[in-house]
C-alpha cells in the first residue's frame, strides 16, 4: 500500500520534510537565545541606572576599555568645558528618531586629564558640510553628572569612520581618537551628559536605553517549535491521504490485460 513512498516525488518530499525540522529547531534556539540575551541586557542596564554615582576616574582611566559591567554606571566629574574643540558626531537620531548629531564637548578635569562628553542631539545644518548650530555649555567650573559608556568602534557599531568629514566634525566618539587630536591625556570611553540640563532644552540630551521592552524574540521561538511539529504532523496526514486515495480508485481505471490471439 505505501509502495509509493519510493516514487521520486515521496523521496524529495520526506527529504525535505527531514531537513526542515533541524533546521527550524535551530531557529527557535536562536531566538530563545535573542530573548535571554535581551533579558540580561535589560537586568544590566537597570543595575547600572539604579547605582550610586561615583567619580569618573574611579570607573575609567586613560586607555582604560570600558567593561561591559559598567555601562550606563552614573558617574560625576568636576572641571570645565573646552568649546575651542568641540566637535559633533554626523548621523546620530533623537528621540523622534530625527536625524541630526551629538554635541561631544571635551571636558577638562580638575585632575588636567580630559573626559569626552555627549551633551546630546541638535539639528544638523541644512548643508552637510556646515557645523550645526550648537548652544553652549555652562561656562566655568562645573560639576556633571552622567552615564558612562564604552568607547565606539566601527566593529562594535556597524558605523564607518569616514575619512575627509569637514572641520570638527567626525562619525565616532572614541578616546583613542580624540587623544591624538587634542594631543592631551584623555580618559577611556565617554558620558553621556545627565546634568546640569541644558537651558532652552538644546541639545537634547540622550534618553536612557530601553530596558522595559523584550521584543517578541520567546513568541518567535514557540512559533518556530510549532512548526517544527507541524512538519511530520502534515508527512503523516499527506501519506494518509496519498494512501486512501490510492486504495479507493475506480478498478476500471486499472488497465485492462492484452487479449490473447486466436
Amino acid at each position: 500500500m505505501y509502495r509509493f513512498l519510493l516514487s521520486r516525488q515521496w523521496v524529495i518530499i520526506t527529504l525535505v520534510a527531514l531537513v526542515l525540522i533541524p533546521v527550524m529547531i535551530e531557529l527557535g534556539f536562536w531566538q530563545l537565545h535573542r530573548h535571554q540575551s535581551r533579558v540580561a541586557q535589560n537586568s544590566l542596564i537597570a543595575q547600572s541606572l539604579d547605582a550610586k554615582p561615583q567619580p569618573v576616574e574611579r570607573l575609567t582611566s586613560p586607555g582604560h576599555t570600558v567593561p561591559r559591567a559598567d555601562y550606563w554606571r552614573p558617574v560625576t566629574a568636576r572641571g570645565t568645558f573646552d568649546t575651542e574643540h568641540e566637535v559633533v558626531v554626523r548621523r546620530r537620531t533623537n528621540a523622534d528618531d530625527r536625524v541630526g548629531a551629538h554635541v561631544l564637548t571635551p571636558f577638562v578635569l580638575d585632575s588636567g586629564r580630559v573626559l569626552l562628553v555627549n551633551r546630546g542631539w541638535v539639528e544638523a545644518a541644512k548643508d552637510q558640510q556646515a557645523y550645526p548650530k550648537v548652544p553652549p555649555p555652562p561656562k566655568g567650573e562645573t560639576t556633571l553628572t552622567g552615564r558612562l559608556k564604552a568607547d565606539e568602534t566601527t566593529d562594535a557599531s556597524g558605523i564607518k569612520d569616514l575619512a575627509g568629514l569637514p572641520p570638527r566634525q567626525t562619525m565616532l566618539i572614541n578616546s583613542e581618537q580624540a587623544a591624538e587630536e587634542l594631543d592631551r591625556t584623555v580618559l577611556g570611553g565617554y558620558v553621556e551628559l545627565i546634568a546640569p540640563k541644558p537651558q532652552g532644552g538644546s541639545p537634547e540630551l540622550v534618553p536612557e536605553p530601553d530596558h522595559d521592552s523584550i521584543g517578541n524574540h520567546m513568541a518567535y521561538a514557540v512559533q518556530w517549535w510549532l512548526f517544527t511539529a507541524g512538519v511530520p504532523v502534515g508527512w503523516v496526514i499527506l501519506v494518509r491521504r496519498e494512501a486512501r486515495d490510492r486504495s479507493e480508485r475506480p478498478a476500471e481505471e486499472e488497465p485492462e490485460p492484452a487479449a490473447a490471439p486466436a
